[in-house]
């Protein structure tokens, strides 16, 4: 769908909520209702059938189904390009907007959008609190953004928002909360898909692992998370996430190891 192109009317600036899901029964209602502030939310869902998509269209959302997922940033890009809008606010289906970052935009909206994106903190909770300090806060994300000036790229599962060149960047102290995990079972699940995506994405743009990333990498991270960036202030949850982001960055390149293994046999 293409986006506004018309003089803009009087009012505020319209903007597009962006959501991509999959098995979100549980989540996805309260992140629709997050974004009610929005002129329209796009839901783009990879093929649930524990009836996330008929529940984000109860509550008003248009929902479009995009399967098999094709890519963490494909996938949001693809939402992106639903969008009716040019401004547009993505989420996934384990975030919402606060309602200080709702009241934040909404201001925004009236007074008028400018430069090319806003990026805000993230509130993260962990094991039934919210993370305070260490790589869970203050986690900025691009969310915000004129799609005609910026849209989705990275590495998957890592994208991020790319604005392109001189293209202003504004920060706002409001924040998204994001419910990052359903319990630990579901952080070591997450933990081993997303190094596998992660592993073969190197791998194909032709990244090798060496001792370095096995031996140093790993360490570095643990160090950063729970003293450069005072995880120790949360406690055993910030001992525990230094823990296994540690173990999650030996584990992808333990695996990009195995990739280079098989492409050397193969």
């Amino acid at each position: 769908m293409a986006a506004d192109t018309a003089a803009a009317p009087a009012g505020p600036t319209p903007i597009s909520g962006c959501i991509i899901s999959y098995q979100e029964a549980d989540r996805i209602a309260d992140c629709v209702r997050s974004l009610g502030f929005c002129s329209e939310v796009v839901v783009v869902d990879s093929g649930s059938t524990d009836g996330t998509r008929e529940l984000a269209a109860s509550l008003g959302a248009r929902v479009v189904t995009n399967a098999p997922f094709p890519g963490h940033r494909e996938q949001k890009q693809f939402a992106v390009e639903q969008a009716a809008h040019r401004w547009v606010f993505c989420l996934d289906a384990d975030e919402r907007a606060t309602p200080e970052l709702q009241a934040a935009i909404q201001q925004l909206a009236q007074t008028g959008l400018r430069g090319a994106a806003y990026e805000m903190p993230r509130k993260n909770h962990y094991l039934g609190a919210i993370v305070k300090r260490g790589l869970f806060w203050p986690d900025r994300k691009l969310r915000l953004f004129d799609r005609t000036q910026a849209r989705w790229g990275g590495t998957n599962p890592h994208d991020r928002v790319e604005v392109t060149a001189g293209g202003a960047v504004t920060r706002l102290d409001a924040a998204i909360e994001h419910l990052s995990y359903r319990d630990f079972r579901h952080h070591l699940r997450t933990i081993d898909s997303y190094t596998r995506i992660a592993a073969r994405a190197l791998a194909a743009e032709g990244r090798r692992a060496n001792p370095f990333d096995l031996l140093v990498r790993p360490p570095s991270v643990f160090v950063k998370s729970l003293l450069v960036k005072r995880g120790f202030v949360d406690g055993w949850r910030g001992l525990v996430i230094a823990s296994t982001a540690a173990y999650c960055d030996w584990l992808k390149y333990w695996r990009l190891y195995g990739e280079g293994r098989a492409r050397r046999r193969s």
